[in-house]
């Protein structure tokens, strides 16, 4: 296994925890750059010691494992930071300076009072067929298909993917939110599947490795899964606007883009030894079950123009604004579209 990249000397890694966030938030963070217009062209390259403080395990490992990471030429400290709560807390606390998460939690630190904007998009190739959750029914529950969910109690993390693929999905089954009895929670580490093992909830959102474990330890008992039959496979990088307003963290950014988009073409195509790197060796999942989760999500895909993309975060927006009375939103303001051609620019010279 390569691991070229732990070994260089401008990569250093920072396993940071909530717990520590407030410790190493100065880390990275006490020197800034030039300040730099949002609507200014990005710099070629940043000044020398500029650290970038990245959210973004499995990419980190995609790097590493790919040998990717050696084309990097800005000192990064990694964060084993995931999810959307987690990574705006540590946006909140300056520990990091970009994450990575779905397509709600940017939605969520706007209408909380964080500004930030979207620089990296990903979804699936074949999102029909590859969704990226499950919906886990509790032991003893009788749901079969997203219609059975009436009447049922459902977790429910409104800044959350999560979230809005539980509106998606009854409103795809002809439900409202009169139907049902949303549990309100966060979903962060294994919430969701033990409060399906708990029957606190009847029916909760599980992404593909928490549905393999829960089914793993609970389908004796009766658990199961079903599709929720709806799009869930958005996908971005996403920074606070006074990072993006430092020149220098500006264009690390923009170098670590690039090289991100060729990490998620590498997922795609080395999916074995993506599995045995990030599934078995840094989640602790079982060969079998990492192997699964990797064909259940599919290969990846970087748009290089936005414009579908936007489209259909706006149809989110558009959703959570008359489900959960949120302030309207034009979506495209939330995407720094310098970022969309630094993209493509990597994209077209490797290809």
């Amino acid at each position: 296994m390569s691991r070229r990249g732990l070994t260089r000397p401008l990569i250093r890694a920072a396993m940071l925890t909530t717990v520590g966030l407030m410790a190493l938030s100065g880390c990275g963070g006490d020197e800034t750059g030039p300040r730099l217009e949002l609507s200014a062209a990005l710099p070629d390259a940043p000044s020398d010691g500029t650290v970038l403080r990245i959210g973004d395990p499995a990419t980190q490992v995609a790097l590493e494992e790919s040998g990717l990471i050696d084309d990097l030429d800005v000192d990064v400290e990694w964060a084993d930071i995931t999810g959307g709560p987690k990574t705006l807390e540590a946006f909140r606390a300056d520990a990091i300076d970009i994450g990575s998460v779905a397509d709600i939690p940017p939605l969520f630190a706007h209408w909380t009072g964080t500004d930030v904007r979207i620089v990296a998009a990903r979804e699936t190739v074949d999102p029909e067929t590859h969704p990226t959750y499950e919906l886990g029914v509790a032991p003893g529950v009788d749901v079969t298909s997203i219609e059975d969910l009436k009447g049922k109690k459902i977790a429910y993390s409104p800044g959350q993917a999560q979230g809005a693929l539980v509106l998606n999905v009854l409103r795809e089954a002809g439900l409202t939110q009169d139907d049902v009895e949303l549990v309100e929670m966060q979903s962060v580490d294994d919430a969701f599947s033990v409060a399906l093992a708990g029957k606190q909830v009847d029916v909760a959102p599980l992404g593909q490795t928490l549905a393999k474990t829960y089914l793993a330890k609970y389908e004796r008992d009766g658990a199961s899964t079903i599709d929720p039959g709806v799009r869930d496979d958005a996908w971005t990088l996403y920074a606070p606007t006074t990072v993006l307003e430092d020149a220098d963290k500006a264009a690390a950014i923009k170098e670590y883009v690039g090289l991100w988009a060729e990490a998620q073409q590498w997922i795609s195509d080395h999916p074995d030894e993506f599995a045995q790197a990030f599934y078995v060796d840094h989640e602790g999942l079982s060969p079998e079950d990492a192997a699964y989760v990797v064909e259940a999500l599919g290969k990846y895909t970087v748009p290089t123009s936005w414009d579908e993309f936007i489209t259909r975060h706006q149809q989110t927006v558009d959703t959570l604004v008359e489900a959960q009375d949120q302030e309207p939103l034009d979506v495209k303001t939330l995407y720094d579209r310098r970022f969309e051609k630094a993209i493509a620019a990597t994209l077209e010279g490797s290809s």
